[in-house]
C-alpha cells in the first residue's frame, strides 16, 4: 500500500511540473493569452490543460536605458517601434514641468528604475466593472475606478517629492464608462490614427489613454504617474497609458488578457519561459500580433496588442475600427 501511494505521488508531482511549463497547476496568471509571429505556440482544447509557450526573437528590454519615444511619434501612418497620431499636440499643453532625473534627453533614453512615483494611498471600495457578452457584442461597464487597486493622492500635493516635476492639478472622480465592442473585431482596410481620449478599458475599469501628453511626447517616460502608473486629466478621468505595474506584475503566466482596445482587440500581458516581456522586435507596427490566446475560457486564434517596457507600452495604433 506504502509503495503504491509512492508511484502515485511521485506520478502526481511530475505531472504537475510540467503542467506548471502551461499555467495549469495552480500558476498565477489567470486568463491566459499567447505567442504569434516569430514565436512559437502550442496549445489543446479548453480544459484539457492548455499549453501556451511563447519564444521571443531578442533578448528582454534593458529598463535602465528605455528609449523616450517622443521621436517616434509621426502623423502619417504607423511606423515600427512607433505610434500613429492623429494630432500633432499642443506646444504649451499639460504634462510634466520639468524632466525629472530619470530621463537622459542627451541620449534619449529613461531608466523605469529610477522614476518616483506620486504619493499616497488610497482605496476605491465604490469602483465596479462588469462584461456582458450578448451575441457578437461584449459590452463593458465601469465607473472608471480601479476595482481592487489603489491609487495615489490627486492632485499631487506640494510637498510631495513628484511636485518638483509634475504639478498634475486634477482630482480622481467617478466616470461613467459604456462600450460595446465586437467580439470578432476585424482588420480595417488601413491602421488607424490614436486620439488623445480613451482608446481602451481594463479589466479592473480603468480607461487607457494613448502613452501620450498633451503635447505629443512620452507620458509613460515624463509624467509622474502613481504607484499603480494612473493619473487624472482634467476631467478627473482617472488612466493609465501604458498596461500599469500592478496588473502587469500580477499577470505572471504566459499570456493574461487584461483589457480591451476600441477597436475590440484583447489587450494581453505575455511572457516567455523565463518571465520575460516580449518587445517591439515581436510586434508589428500597431504594437501587436496573431497567435491562439485563452479568451473567455476558449482557446482562439486572435490578433491582439501585446505589453511590453517600450515605447509605445500597448498599442501604437489600431488595427481594427475603433468605436466612435
Amino acid at each position: 500500500m506504502k509503495t503504491t501511494m509512492k508511484k502515485r505521488f511521485v506520478i502526481a508531482s511530475a505531472l504537475c511540473l510540467l503542467a506548471l511549463l502551461g499555467n495549469a497547476c495552480g500558476g498565477s496568471g489567470s486568463s491566459g493569452d499567447s505567442a504569434g509571429s516569430d514565436s512559437s505556440t502550442t496549445s489543446t482544447a479548453p480544459g484539457a490543460g492548455t499549453s501556451i509557450v511563447n519564444v521571443w526573437v531578442g533578448p528582454p528590454a534593458d529598463t535602465t536605458k528605455l528609449p523616450i519615444g517622443t521621436s517616434k511619434v509621426t502623423l502619417t501612418g504607423p511606423t515600427a517601434d512607433g505610434l500613429y497620431a492623429c494630432d500633432g499636440g499642443l506646444p504649451n499643453g499639460g504634462g510634466a514641468h520639468a524632466a525629472g532625473p530619470w530621463l537622459d534627453e542627451a541620449a534619449g533614453t529613461w531608466d523605469l528604475s529610477k522614476k518616483i512615483s506620486v504619493e499616497g494611498d488610497v482605496a476605491w471600495p465604490m469602483a465596479s466593472y462588469s462584461e456582458v457578452i450578448d451575441g457578437d457584442t461584449r459590452l463593458v461597464t465601469s465607473n472608471g475606478l480601479p476595482v481592487d487597486e489603489h491609487t495615489g493622492t490627486f492632485p499631487i500635493a506640494s510637498n510631495d517629492p513628484a511636485y518638483a516635476y509634475d504639478r498634475n492639478p486634477n482630482r480622481i472622480a467617478s466616470n461613467d464608462v459604456k462600450v460595446s465592442l465586437s467580439m470578432t473585431p476585424t482588420t480595417a482596410a488601413a491602421p488607424k490614427c490614436l486620439g488623445k481620449g480613451r482608446i481602451g478599458i481594463m479589466k479592473n475599469g480603468v480607461s487607457m489613454f494613448a502613452p501620450l501628453d498633451e503635447r505629443n511626447r512620452d507620458a509613460v517616460a515624463y509624467e509622474t504617474q502613481d504607484s499603480c502608473d494612473g493619473h487624472p486629466q482634467q476631467s478627473s478621468v482617472y488612466h493609465y497609458h501604458d498596461v500599469p505595474s500592478c496588473l502587469r506584475n500580477a499577470a505572471m503566466g504566459p499570456s493574461t488578457v487584461v483589457g480591451f482596445a476600441y477597436d475590440g482587440f484583447p489587450i494581453v500581458v505575455e511572457r516567455n519561459a523565463a518571465g520575460e516581456l516580449p518587445t517591439n522586435a515581436d510586434l508589428d507596427a500597431c504594437h501587436g500580433r496573431s497567435s491562439p490566446i485563452e479568451l473567455d475560457g476558449k482557446v482562439v486564434d486572435s490578433y491582439h496588442y501585446s505589453a511590453t517596457y517600450e515605447f509605445p507600452y500597448f498599442v501604437g495604433c489600431f488595427t481594427g475600427t475603433p468605436i466612435s
